[in-house]
């Protein structure tokens, strides 16, 4: 009778486990946003990311809570003689934030490790070419988001991307806006939306500029946007993310549609923080 019941007894356990994990984590994560936050941790920030002190005071709020979360549920990592300080994890964790502001999140689920190297790093990347030989391309990276639990970032290239807040260059940003995208499988430009917003209208906005970069791309043309977004679609949109942060006016004036498709998504609007 207990070898027949055990099982069952397992499997109940099993299912209230899995049940009460979500309710459990929402816990835990209350308990850190209710901890006061460290004076050193609001220095580094004030320093680091200057529009901090232009953003609304429920931002700020919303911003130091989610740091904590953040802080608390990710690990990081030094490279090639990087020393994991309060300085860098606050510096990065507060970018990566700024994401989820005024939006249901959990917090780059699939992330758990942030890897810190003190400059740009060179990258491997082995492809076949026209006639079949395989060959291998190094790369010079800032940063690189990875689709099972990590993120690669440059110190250097972290604090000159966070130093000045409005040339459309943002390292962190770019890497955790593939964060989100990565949160519903590949990274393809299109991220999970809120319901109310349309899947369909984001395409036909998002294609028609992106398609509008690789051809100023292919000419020379001048553009708000990086040509490195003109790569793919999931490279677009986080070059996009970088420069409705930070050039928010601009980014308004040009394409106010394309500017309203990631106002709805991230839930804020930059304009009114300068």
């Amino acid at each position: 009778m207990l070898s027949y019941l055990l099982p069952i007894l397992i499997g109940v356990l099993l299912i209230g486990y899995s049940a009460g994990k979500p309710y459990w984590r929402e816990y835990q994560r209350n308990k850190m946003r209710r901890k006061p936050f460290k004076k050193e941790w609001r220095k580094i920030i004030q320093q680091r990311m200057p529009y901090f002190k232009q953003m609304p005071t429920d931002l700020q709020l919303q911003l130091k809570q989610h740091i904590q979360v953040f802080l608390a549920e990710k690990t990081f990592i030094g490279c090639n003689g990087v020393k994991i300080t309060d300085e860098i994890q606050i510096t990065v964790a507060a970018q990566a934030c700024l994401l989820l502001l005024n939006r249901k999140t959990d917090y780059y689920p699939k992330l758990h490790t942030i890897l810190v190297y003190p400059r740009a790093f060179i990258k491997e990347q082995q492809s076949l070419n026209a006639d079949g030989v395989q060959q291998v391309r190094k790369m010079v990276l800032a940063g690189e988001s990875w689709g099972f639990g990590k993120v690669v970032l440059s110190w250097q290239d972290t604090l000159e991307g966070a130093k000045v807040p409005d040339d459309g260059r943002n390292v962190v940003i770019h890497e955790f806006a593939h964060q989100l995208d990565q949160e519903s499988g590949k990274a393809n430009g299109a991220p999970i939306l809120d319901k109310e917003q349309s899947y369909q209208c984001w395409s036909e906005v998002f294609s028609l500029q992106f398609e509008q970069l690789q051809r100023q791309a292919k000419t020379g043309k001048p553009s708000l946007f990086d040509y490195y977004g003109a790569t793919d679609p999931a490279e677009f949109f986080a070059v996009a993310s970088e420069v409705f942060f930070e050039q928010s006016r601009q980014f308004h004036y040009e394409y106010p549609m394309l500017y309203r498709q990631l106002k709805l998504y991230y839930q804020v609007d930059p304009i009114h923080w300068s």
